[in-house]
């Protein structure tokens, strides 16, 4: 079952809508292969409406609730969905206004549903940015869809990931590749009959719904909220005894400061981690002393999250290591040097490549050129990321190959910052890098001005809340004259490390 704020819907209850959802969705002309984009939390509808998407062949588009006008209408526009489900009211925030900012870029979507749960919820008008709004509940009253369109190879998720393009790319995953997943992660994580999963991150990224995918493939029940909580987390934790749970390093950390119980949580048995926040590199000793034994994860959208992960029996030294054993009998691992091609040995460090074919994408939708590039010859997939493989069949992963940024625990492409930035009249060139905060890796941008041109640090600033997740905001905003540049023989390059160096230099002056 689901245990949404502690009301409890069983599995039935939940196929039951999504079918009802499905009837509602046909009756407005969705069919196999549309895009409906959901920008929903961790809610029990998000599911009903993603399984009712699959039921019908068509594919749901994550949509983070932190994303503003500028994300949205990129993700909305460039996927082609033809209709949006949304909770208007959702934190106190007006999403319909946001989405009239957006309007430019969403003339493929049709209709606009809105969700609702209160009788006091604020509504959404007839009208948003000129499309029609209906209600969820009217969607999930229809009569339950007989059909079932649904195909394991058919694509049913798309989730946008940084690159080394401005805009980030949308990973599309199958019904087959999502469901051998779950069941590897069902199995690979012990979710047994005794186990209850806690949903730590936001079901719009693979990292959530691979860890709702895992409990539901199992049948174990999850527990939910539509934001994480940490107070209302551990309440959770305790009333349900959960024994399951994955999270950031961050959230992890907030969780242990609810409470001066030792052990701090009894009923965890497995408590996945990622490490995002470089000041939190003592979280797996704090953890022990607290009665958590962490254990290191490994994923990326292309080959799903949880994909890997370290034994929690292993001495601390190994276990907090990102990486792991695949959960899958079938996948493979290697390390390549990126400079002559050759397969590297156990313990040498290059770029990790994994053969995924229980959990691979089908590829970057709408970019068949990035899909080549992502994939090698013979079907493994290239990460990007630095790492070395071990002698009984592990790896580790070390650091980003590439400039992305984890920023809100998301992985951020610096471009689309930059592009952004340089949209705001009087800024003609941006570099934004990332640079370690009390709270993880936090943006700071270094700006040319046009000639002539002043900067209002804080009216940018302001612009780009407007436009941009709070995460993505830069920190701070510094004019500079010139970027420091290395020349080369094809191209001047920017030196990033320079420029990581002087934003450390001048947030500590």
């Amino acid at each position: 079952m689901l245990l949404d704020r502690g009301r409890a819907v069983s599995f039935a209850e939940l196929e039951e809508e999504s079918r009802r959802v499905a009837t509602g969705l046909a009756r407005l002309g969705i069919g196999p292969g549309d895009r409906v984009a959901l920008w929903l939390p961790n809610v029990s509808a998000w599911l009903s409406c993603f399984f009712a998407c699959a039921r019908l062949g068509a594919i749901a588009v994550s949509v983070n609730t932190r994303f503003r006008a500028h994300e949205v209408a990129d993700i909305v526009g460039r996927s082609g969905a033809r209709l949006l489900v949304y909770w208007p009211g959702f934190n106190g925030i007006d999403f319909s206004s946001i989405l009239a900012g957006a309007a430019g870029a969403l003339e493929r979507v049709e209709t606009l549903i809105a969700y609702a749960e209160a009788r006091d919820d604020p509504g959404a008008p007839d009208y948003v940015a000129g499309k029609p709004v209906r209600g969820y509940a009217a969607l999930a009253a229809q009569a339950p869809q007989a059909r079932d369109d649904a195909d394991p190879e058919a694509g049913c998720v798309m989730f946008t990931t940084s690159g080394t393009t401005r805009a980030p790319k949308f990973v599309l995953l199958d019904q087959r590749a999502v469901v051998a997943h779950a069941r590897d992660v069902a199995r690979g994580f012990g979710l047994d009959a005794d186990a209850v999963m806690l949903l730590v991150p936001p079901l719009c990224g693979v990292f959530g719904f691979c860890c709702a995918m895992g409990a539901l493939a199992a049948g174990r029940p999850l527990v939910m909220r539509p934001a994480w909580d940490p107070a209302l987390a551990a309440a959770d934790i305790a009333a349900h005894r959960v024994t399951h749970a994955n999270a950031t390093d961050e959230a992890i950390a907030q969780l242990l400061a609810q409470t001066d119980a030792q052990p701090a949580f009894p009923s965890l048995r497995f408590v996945g981690y990622a490490a995002f926040n470089p000041r939190l590199d003592d979280i797996v000793a704090r953890a022990e002393r607290r009665g958590l034994a962490l254990v290191g994860l490994y994923g990326a959208s292309e080959v799903q999250a949880l994909f890997a992960r370290q034994d929690e029996h292993a001495p601390r030294a190994e276990r907090s290591l990102a990486g792991g054993r695949p959960v899958s009998a079938a996948a493979r691992v290697r390390a390549r040097d990126p400079a002559s091609g050759r397969v590297l040995p156990p313990g040498e460090a290059g770029e990790l490549e994994f053969f995924a074919p229980d959990s691979r994408m089908v590829g970057y939708f709408g970019n068949p050129e990035a899909t080549r590039e992502a994939l090698t010859e013979d079907g493994f997939y290239r990460s990007g990321d630095l790492g070395y493989t071990t002698p009984d069949g592990r790896f580790v992963f070390l650091a980003r190959i590439g400039d992305s940024l984890r920023l809100g625990g998301f992985l951020v492409s610096p471009l689309e910052i930059e592009g952004v930035v340089q949209e705001i009249p009087g800024i003609t060139a941006c570099q934004v890098v990332g640079v370690p905060g009390a709270s993880g890796l936090t943006p700071v941008a270094f700006v040319i001005l046009a000639p002539g041109a002043t900067l209002d640090e804080d009216a940018v600033r302001a612009q780009l809340g407007a436009r941009l997740a709070k995460f993505k905001v830069p920190r701070r905003i510094f004019p500079i004259d010139a970027f420091p540049v290395t020349p080369g023989a094809n191209a001047t390059k920017i030196q990033k490390g320079r420029l990581r160096e002087m934003a450390q230099a001048l947030l500590a002056g």
